[in-house]
């Protein structure tokens, strides 16, 4: 795979704004790097002498895992910090932990943060780059990213296809970075959900909204169920799982009514049985174990493209 130019930002906060040109410059960059997760010996000497900070102030298994892994393949050096044995359970902020992380020099620092904007805090204060692993309810942009690399994947480009997002689109981070990211390749986006997880106001995203899955399934070239946020939500969103299966949940007899290409995808973790039933989440129009081999490829190509600028070489050398 050819060098690439680094991205023109030092950091990587969100999707809204991005350029097109941006996007498809990190999908292409990721798509090249899965052919390096394929090999025997599955490392590159992209990276090394980087060192990588993983900062997860919230739980994670799929996105922590996955950028510790990415940073490890590009052969960057690595440390991982958590919040539940860190000084932060001792009244520690925010600044003061990032200013003991930043006296030990790192080149990046991944966060994620329950509080909205925590990232935003970070890249404005500190020189080193930010990735936004997920912050409060806004963004999580790395997400995004895979989901819109697996559809490109079954679906080409992405120009004129119909992305249905179903769920607790309200509290969903992913959601907002998959809309910003879609809506820039040309996408048409379509949400639906519970009038208190859906709120009318979400039109103002430039999204069509609705309230019945029944609504969407059958336009959709893909269905992205949500998880319900549990942590999020209160009595008054939700009277009870097994209701808002009813209603909302895929399963396979309203899958059934979908077109033929139709993809089945899920950003984890999954409730099932609640959003999203047993036999679809393993079905054949599932790709939810593709979203997670892609969003290692992902992140491995925007550390390459925010990091790799000083004779980092060949990509896949």
């Amino acid at each position: 795979m050819p060098s690439q130019r680094p991205l023109r930002q030092k950091d990587l906060l969100g999707l809204r704004g991005v350029p097109r040109e941006q996007l498809v410059r990190i999908l292409d960059v990721a798509a090249g790097f899965r052919q390096v997760n394929e090999r025997r010996i599955k490392k590159v000497p992209t990276l090394r002498g980087r060192t990588v900070v993983t900062a997860f102030f919230e739980n994670s298994t799929r996105t922590r895992l996955s950028f510790e892994l990415a940073a490890k393949r590009l052969s960057a050096d690595t440390l991982s910090f958590s919040a539940s044995t860190s000084s932060t359970t001792k009244g520690e902020t925010l600044l003061d932990t990032a200013r003991t992380l930043d006296a030990m020099r790192p080149d990046a620092v991944i966060v994620r943060h329950p509080a909205s904007g925590a990232p935003h805090l970070l890249a404005k204060h500190f020189p080193w780059t930010v990735i936004n692993a997920g912050d409060g309810i806004n963004e999580h942009p790395t997400q995004a990213l895979l989901d819109m690399l697996t559809m490109r994947d079954h679906l080409g480009d992405l120009q004129g296809r119909t992305v249905a997002i179903v769920g607790d689109v309200l509290h969903s981070r992913v959601a907002r970075s998959n809309i910003f990211g879609l809506q820039t390749l040309g996408a048409r986006v379509v949400v639906a959900g519970p009038g208190t997880m859906c709120p009318p106001a979400l039109a103002e995203l430039g999204v069509e909204v609705r309230h019945r899955i029944d609504e969407v399934v059958e336009e959709a070239d893909v269905i992205m169920m949500l998880r319900i946020q549990r942590e999020r939500l209160g009595r008054a969103m939700m009277s009870s799982t097994e209701e808002y299966a009813a209603l909302y949940g895929l399963d396979e007899r309203r899958l059934a009514r979908a077109q033929a290409h139709t993809l089945v995808m899920h950003p984890g973790p999954i409730n099932r049985g609640v959003e999203i039933s047993p036999e679809v989440a393993d079905g054949p129009r599932s790709v939810i174990l593709e979203q997670v081999s892609n969003g290692l490829a992902v992140r491995m190509a925007l550390m390459y493209l925010l990091l790799g600028d000083e004779g980092g070489g060949d990509a896949a050398a």
